[in-house]
């Protein structure tokens, strides 16, 4: 996998649908496949893609899991030394982690950009203060947002969904290794249907894996578009930032 290191670029005016996105990347996109921990091969590559879509001229707020380096709920299966709340913030704490490596990345590609985290870390991270979080956005720099909720029991795509809220995006746009929404698993059932476009009631009628229930409500509640897409394909990040059709729309159905 080739990425090339690029210099900073005076920020471009938006050329896209889009003034604001929140964009949802798991743990399992700083890894390589089948792997645990963090490849930089991974991350550079995720990286140079949101370094181009930047240069549209869009806002980009990024929500990182931590599932590449311990998920709280896998964590505990058959442990009864380790307190489930415990396991949770463990996993938000690789959050913190997966955020530096982010960071770094990014700003080798020119990027400049803020690592923010609603669990204290002094030294490593800026608290995560709406305000101040916006602000940042507005100059022009990425913003990375790392510690989940900051409460166990809470999973990171709620996070993204109450971030994107929090922030006023217009879109929340959750990144996966498959090319947006089907019927079914596609990576063990080859017959499964793929989906373009979906309504939140489709999503929760038909239990559709987009994301978790209580992501979904905030959203459908809030009227928020979630757009699923498959990061590994180059050049996907800067398609759904300009608006092309990729992966699967989900909205409230109205126009």
């Amino acid at each position: 996998m080739k990425t090339a290191v690029m210099s900073q670029a005076a920020p471009a005016k938006t050329s896209g649908p889009y003034k604001r996105i929140v964009l949802k990347l798991s743990g399992e996109s700083f890894a390589a496949t089948g792997e645990r921990g963090i490849s930089m091969q991974e991350v550079v590559h995720i990286s140079s893609q949101t370094y181009r879509a930047k240069q549209q001229g869009v806002e980009i707020a990024i929500v990182i899991g931590g599932g590449n380096i311990l998920r709280g709920a896998q964590f505990i299966a058959g442990n009864s030394s380790v307190h489930e709340a415990t396991a949770h913030y463990m996993g938000m704490l690789a959050t913190v982690i997966n955020g530096l490596a982010l960071q770094d990345a990014l700003e080798s590609l020119g990027c400049e950009t803020r690592l923010m985290s609603t669990l204290k870390c002094d030294g490593v991270a800026e608290p995560f203060i709406r305000r101040r979080a916006s602000r940042h956005l507005e100059k022009g720099r990425i913003v990375i947002l790392a510690g989940g909720t900051g409460a166990p029991f809470v999973t990171t795509d709620t996070a993204a969904a109450q971030k994107a809220l929090e922030l006023e995006a217009d879109i929340l746009m959750k990144a996966t290794r498959v090319d947006g929404v089907y019927s079914d698993d596609p990576e063990k059932n080859p017959h499964a249907v793929f989906y373009r476009d979906l309504t939140f009631e489709q999503v929760r009628n038909q239990n559709l894996r987009v994301m978790d229930p209580t992501a979904i409500a905030h959203c459908m509640e809030h009227n928020l578009p979630i757009l699923v897409f498959n990061y590994r394909t180059d050049g996907n990040i800067e398609k759904a930032v300009r608006g092309e059709p990729i992966g699967t729309r989900v909205t409230s159905g109205k126009s």
